[in-house]
């Protein structure tokens, strides 16, 4: 009796081996990204004290990471995805490397830096993403994206604290070298563990055209990437001016490490409500919540501000994030799922919503640029928090629409698609 349950858990652990894998190297990445990546547009700031480096810098991540997510899926299609994944953190480890190197000349160098981080997140993500969706299923997905996301929200809300305590206990920039380095090394633990990970060989032609041309037969695919054009308008300028706010408040970088703890450690308690209590029938309406209290907490910040305010916009999105993106995530996964020929254009649908998404991050920061340069940063900065901030809230008007489950609408979409593939 006891050996059928060793055999048992042992299947078990067999079966879901993969994914187990999988979110350690998810974790690995978030603890050594957490670490540091907050701090690099500081150390840029401090080096130039101006916005236009730093958006150049983060619209150079953007760029690179659209070319290179297509260049990546070209590969993924050819090679082991396993090789495309080691690819990104090899580039990741580069980047901090070099940061290392340049040292106080950094600012100098933003756009190339930029661009490497770009290239790492561009190979790294698409393979995580194609894995993602091989190695979960519809039953595990839920489980899969909110076990992540609390991983995630443990990087952000230990790392940067570490973070800030190791560089205000070090003169000069010391702490900024060291943890540079500690991110390069959980890079390479993460390249450790991805041999770990079974290989999955490669087949068949890069169709990248022929999954971009779906979104005019498929109506579901077609508003799961607009509502990714939204998302990234958002995430293009938030990704760096809240973290650069909060350091001229305070002029501290343990602030801004407390700062992102108590965002991340609500996120974490969050992510594990999120994944428990909403069901595929809740994800719109959560999408819904989610992306209001998400927008309205802007306005916290928006008039005034200062560290207490701050801190109460960090409770309030690090509750909102979670809400959003459990079910948002998960309905995406599910859309491409079902989509024409998902199994075999897994990389190519990955590789299209990611060039929408990233379509919205560049249009979003160029727009900060061209603000920033024509009028007083002090006073067009909260305009365009405000105006580009509403983009989540787009996010459900577009999956509003969306139909997976058992419903009559369902039953019409579905007649409508069985129609495109007739006439295919």
């Amino acid at each position: 009796m006891m050996q059928k349950i060793v055999n048992f858990f042992r299947s078990k652990m067999d079966s879901n081996r993969d994914l187990l894998i999988l979110l350690l190297i998810g974790g690995l990445y978030s603890a050594g990204i957490f670490l540091s990546n907050t701090f690099v547009n500081i150390y840029l700031w401090k080096q130039s004290g101006d916005y236009i480096t730093i958006a150049i810098y983060n619209l150079a991540i953007a760029i690179f990471q659209t070319i290179t997510f297509i260049l990546a899926g070209r590969l993924a299609k050819k090679v082991d995805r396993i090789i495309v994944l080691r690819l990104g953190v090899f580039f990741l480890s580069l980047f901090f490397l070099s940061v290392l190197i340049i040292g106080d000349n950094a600012a100098t160098f933003n756009f190339m830096l930029g661009s490497l981080l770009g290239i790492g997140y561009g190979f790294y993500w698409l393979a995580f993403n194609v894995l993602t969706f091989e190695i979960t299923e519809p039953e595990t997905r839920d489980f899969f994206n909110g076990f992540l996301g609390i991983l995630q929200s443990l990087g952000g809300m230990t790392g940067p604290l570490l973070a800030g305590i190791i560089i205000a206990k070090m003169a000069a920039n010391v702490g900024y070298s060291v943890i540079f380095a500690i991110s390069f090394f959980l890079f390479a633990c993460a390249v450790g563990a991805s041999f770990l990970l079974k290989r999955r060989g490669a087949e068949g032609l890069f169709h990248f055209r022929r999954i971009l041309q779906e979104r005019h037969r498929n109506r579901n695919w077609k508003r799961i990437l607009h509502a990714h054009v939204f998302q990234g308008l958002r995430e293009g300028i938030f990704a760096f001016v809240i973290a650069i706010w909060v350091f001229l408040v305070t002029k501290s970088e343990l602030a801004l490490g407390t700062f992102n703890m108590f965002l991340s450690g609500l996120s974490v308690i969050f992510y594990m409500v999120a994944t428990k209590f909403i069901k595929p029938n809740m994800r719109k309406k959560a999408i819904l919540f989610g992306a209001l209290l998400l927008y309205f907490s802007i306005f916290i910040i928006l008039f005034e501000i200062n560290y207490f305010l701050l801190m109460i916009y960090a409770v309030v999105i690090g509750i909102a994030y979670p809400v959003i993106n459990v079910p948002y995530v998960s309905l995406t996964f599910d859309v491409i799922g079902k989509a024409w020929k998902a199994g075999d254009m897994r990389v190519e649908y990955i590789v299209v919503r990611e060039l929408y998404l990233n379509c919205g991050r560049i249009l979003s920061i160029l727009i900060f640029l061209a603000g920033v340069y024509f009028f007083e940063a002090e006073r067009i900065i909260p305009i365009l928090l405000a105006v580009m901030g509403a983009g989540h809230i787009f996010i459900y008007f577009f999956v509003r629409n969306i139909y997976l489950g058992s419903s009559k609408k369902k039953e019409v979409m579905l007649k409508e698609q069985i129609t495109d593939e007739k006439n295919r």
